[in-house]
């Protein structure tokens, strides 16, 4: 049994880059920091600082706190609220699919590595397998990436969001900045970028050819599935 394992090392470099960027996009996922307001009446949020992220929004207050939460104040946001604002929305959507899929590109990459250095390309479809895990990882980068800029957009623009009373949070903040779950999300979708293309250069220069039509194929059938459930531009092109 021959091993091709010399032909990987850059392949091997791009597993731990994939799986790197997809833990910090899951951890930019998870955690409230999308988007820092700072406000000044103290009374209720007695820190002065509130935590919107994907999935609720928080604050510290001696006053108001919620049940098993020390003096941390918080409150769910669901998608089907009326007041969601739609970059909020498109992250807890598209955010969850990004992790998807970024999981079936590592499992893709592992997949092609483990043929490779255990001998098996020739038995194998260990090019197209690599190709495959590159086009998963890159539209896992580019589906994080949409939420991502989109809610960095509305910081920038210091848009409001305009919570219910039981949130106990202002009609708008007095500044806001971009928290560090968002800094952390970019940082692991240009990780998955990188690698993903690393796994499309695999030994062949028709590797990337074959990467980019399985990555528009993938792009395609998203398109399709977005469009079954929502009305879009997009889906009139």
């Amino acid at each position: 049994m021959t091993s091709f394992a010399h032909t990987a090392h850059p392949q091997l470099v791009a597993l731990w880059l994939s799986c790197f960027g997809w833990t910090l996009t899951a951890m930019a996922l998870g955690l409230d920091q999308w988007r820092v307001w700072l406000v000044s009446d103290r009374d209720i949020i007695t820190s002065g600082m509130a935590w919107v992220g994907l999935w609720r929004a928080c604050f510290h207050s001696h006053t108001v706190v919620s049940p098993g939460s020390g003096f941390t104040h918080c409150r769910s946001i669901s998608l089907t609220e009326a007041f969601t604002p739609p970059e909020i929305v498109s992250g807890q959507i598209l955010m969850v699919l990004s992790f998807v899929v970024g999981l079936l590109g590592n499992a893709g990459g592992i997949y092609a590595l483990r043929n490779t250095y255990f001998g098996l390309e020739a038995n194998t479809p260990v090019r197209l397998s690599f190709c495959a895990a590159g086009a998963l990882c890159l539209l896992a980068a580019a589906i994080s990436l949409i939420p991502l800029m989109w809610n960095l957009s509305s910081v920038v623009t210091n848009q409001t969001i305009a919570f219910p009373p039981e949130f106990q949070l202002p009609a708008a903040p007095q500044s806001q900045y971009v928290g560090y779950s968002i800094s952390l999300g970019v940082v692991g979708t240009v990780l998955m970028f990188a690698s993903g293309i690393i796994f499309c250069r695999y030994k062949s220069q028709s590797c990337p050819s074959l990467c980019v039509n399985v990555f528009m194929s993938l792009i395609r059938t998203f398109i399709g599935i977005f469009c079954s459930f929502h009305a879009s531009p997009l889906c009139e092109m």
